[in-house]
């Protein structure tokens, strides 16, 4: 059963908040051919990698991870000058349309509050990708740039399509993959109104959580 206050946020939401013209599809595929689009782009680019060049690989799926730890525990739970806006999509909204009690979507247009909008991949791209990139790019070389791209909006992508396979039912054939049932598990932990600031704020891999002692306590039935 989904929380009659839950059910009252949703409809004011959807009414308030999404437009009639708002296109879940669209928004999904800009988000997942936007990356791709980037990650081809880099690919084509590549030539000649020398063997400690695929160093960047690991290390930038270190950088994204703690990116995402850190941006997620930080602006997203915390009201900081000039990024209230992460902290009231994050926070005040996400975190009330999706409790811990209520996570499933009820419908596609449910997908304007799960994925970021496009201003926040065009943020990412300004600030933690093509900066850092070109960085990597002119002090290591080019193909450790292009590398860095790959792994970084590849990265990316992961996030969204995971993040949205937790609000995805749990008998879909996306809930039914074994790997798929403690990531939910844990997100649904970090979904508690009591826990969020605390707890569980890797989406894809608990790598910073597990540095950071940030997993959280184990739900009564859980397998994490």
């Amino acid at each position: 059963m989904i929380p009659s206050t839950v059910i009252e946020f949703r409809k004011k939401f959807d009414r308030e908040r999404i437009s009639r013209n708002y296109s879940a599809t669209l928004h999904l595929a800009l988000t997942v051919g936007a990356s791709s689009g980037v990650v081809l782009y880099s690919l084509f680019h590549l030539h000649g990698i020398q063997p400690m060049e695929w160093l960047t690989i690991p290390v930038t799926f270190l950088y994204a991870n703690m990116t995402e730890y850190v941006v997620h525990r930080v602006p997203m739970h915390h009201p900081i000058p000039g990024l209230w806006k992460v902290f009231e999509g994050h926070t005040l909204e996400h975190h009330h349309y999706f409790t811990d009690e209520s996570m499933e979507m009820d419908g596609m247009r449910s997908l304007s509050i799960i994925l970021f909008p496009p201003i926040m991949m065009v943020l990412f791209l300004g600030i933690f990708a093509f900066p850092v990139a070109y960085l990597v790019g002119y002090l290591i070389s080019s193909n450790a740039g292009y590398l860095f791209l790959v792994v970084a909006m590849g990265y990316y992508a992961n996030y969204e399509l995971f993040h949205l396979a937790y609000h995805m039912p749990g008998n879909s054939w996306v809930g039914r993959l074994p790997f798929m049932k403690s990531l939910r598990q844990q997100h649904t932990l970090h979904h508690d109104l009591r826990l969020m600031s605390s707890f569980c704020f890797n989406i894809t891999y608990p790598i910073g959580d597990l540095i950071f002692r940030t997993m959280g306590p184990k739900r009564k039935g859980s397998a994490t």
